[in-house]
């Protein structure tokens, strides 16, 4: 059985400490080990696309570094119950053309018994910035 810990029920500290390593993931830019913290029929949107499942989930990522350039993230934590956390976050990021973008929203997770994300929410806005006005290095 694929378990990822901590479980749920979440105490404030484990919802922190998912998020952490979830901010951790994304950070190495690795879409086969962040896949892997998503069950297999994992439902995300993000944004206005909508992914379904760990292969999808790894062609996005693909995908996302291929246009998203010198990524940083950082996640906080906003609030949580029994099964379910709700992070903001910011990341940069610039575009081959060389602009700098700084991302802002918040996303509403779900998961299973086994600690596994069965539901990503993302709303996400993004503002050009100047390389100069990065926070994120």
């Amino acid at each position: 059985m694929e378990q990822k810990h901590p479980l749920p029920p979440f105490t404030v500290e484990t919802a922190k400490q998912k998020i952490q390593m979830a901010e951790d993931a994304w950070n190495s830019k690795d879409p086969i080990k962040i896949s892997m913290a998503y069950s297999i029929d994992s439902v995300w949107r993000n944004r206005s696309t909508f992914v379904n499942g760990r292969k999808e989930i790894q062609e996005f990522l693909v995908t996302k570094w291929e246009q998203e350039l010198d990524y940083k993230l950082k996640k906080e934590y906003w609030a949580h119950s029994n099964n379910r956390i709700a992070v903001r976050f910011e990341y940069e990021y610039r575009t081959d053309s060389g602009q700098w973008y700084r991302a802002y929203g918040n996303e509403n997770w779900e998961f299973d018994e086994n600690g596994l994300m069965v539901k990503r929410y993302a709303s996400i806005n993004d503002l050009p910035i100047k390389a100069t006005d990065r926070k994120l290095k």
